[in-house]
């Protein structure tokens, strides 16, 4: 056996005895590869009984939410799926930075209704030690709800999860991270069920032409920015060379199409968050190369 693959299984027996030591959990459980792993944890952990708690919303694509059942069957771990309602709150879709503490905080309370039916279970999340770098609200109301983070509790990154998810043989140990669909919605532009369905249809139809690490950004203006890894933004060009893409996605309801010239950069949407705090309206950043036009509507 390798020194790395001693230091994972160190890793795996710590997350695991972390759970011995917590009792019976309820796992925020979006099928991306931190909750993976840490529902593969508690279920390796012979002294707690544990669960799988998947939100189902207009802002998880139904390719997730595929993922999540199948991850889930994998790990022969107990799953719930539950409907929320965080579209329904209007604070959460005016989109003014604080739109992930409300999901969240919605999310929470609606885990809270299935932790009554397992008294003294408690609710932990992926949340991994690179998340405390980034904005996160969502860990505020994580942390208001009393959620807890083993992942961030034991100092372990995004590598060391991705070492775990392999070592435990996920599936989706290799998967690009694949946050909510509302998150691709830039800030000061109002969340609905129409444009999280209109970025939905747009990367489910690059990803069914070879697209596997994307983002579809939406503006104001019902501007679509695209955003793929530099070395496949000439392919993504070549694609619509013919306009293949620009009428696809015009017939989702976008007005115009971008392609993002700096490439996919997780998280960027937070960089204009000091222009809505300062009461103006954010706009496309950096040297976007337009390819399309606007729609007759």
């Amino acid at each position: 056996m390798s020194n790395r693959e001693r230091c994972v299984e160190t890793d795996a027996n710590r997350l695991i005895d972390w759970f011995a030591k917590l009792g019976d959990v309820a796992v925020a459980f979006s099928g991306g590869v931190d909750s993976s792993v840490v529902a593969a944890a508690a279920q390796r952990c012979p002294s707690i009984h544990a669960i799988a708690v998947t939100a189902r919303s207009p802002s998880l694509s139904q390719r997730q939410l595929d993922v999540a059942v199948r991850v889930a069957h994998q790990i022969g771990i107990e799953h719930r799926v539950i409907d929320t309602g965080e579209i329904d709150n209007a604070d959460y879709r005016r989109n003014d930075g604080r739109r992930c503490f409300h999901c969240k905080a919605t999310l929470y309370q609606s885990m809270a209704t299935i932790l009554n039916q397992f008294p003294g279970m408690t609710t932990v999340s992926g949340t991994n030690h690179d998340d405390l770098g980034d904005y996160r609200p969502g860990l505020e109301a994580a942390g208001a709800a009393g959620v807890q983070t083993p992942l961030s509790d034991l100092g372990m990154t995004k590598v060391d999860v991705r070492g775990l998810a392999k070592h435990f043989g996920l599936t989706n140990y290799d998967l690009p991270a694949a946050p909510c669909l509302a998150s691709r919605v830039a800030y000061g532009t109002e969340v609905t069920t129409e444009r999280l369905g209109r970025i939905e249809a747009a990367e489910a139809w690059l990803q069914q032409h070879g697209f596997d690490e994307l983002r579809v950004r939406l503006h104001d203006g019902e501007l679509a920015r695209v955003e793929v890894p530099k070395h496949r933004i000439a392919d993504l060009i070549q694609l619509d060379r013919d306009e293949e893409m620009t009428k696809a996605f015009l017939g989702f309801g976008f007005r115009f199409v971008t392609v993002d010239t700096r490439g996919l950069r997780s998280g960027n949407l937070n960089q204009m968050l000091v222009s809505i705090q300062s009461n103006f309206k954010p706009a496309v950043t950096g040297d976007p190369l337009d390819v399309t036009g606007e729609s007759p509507n």
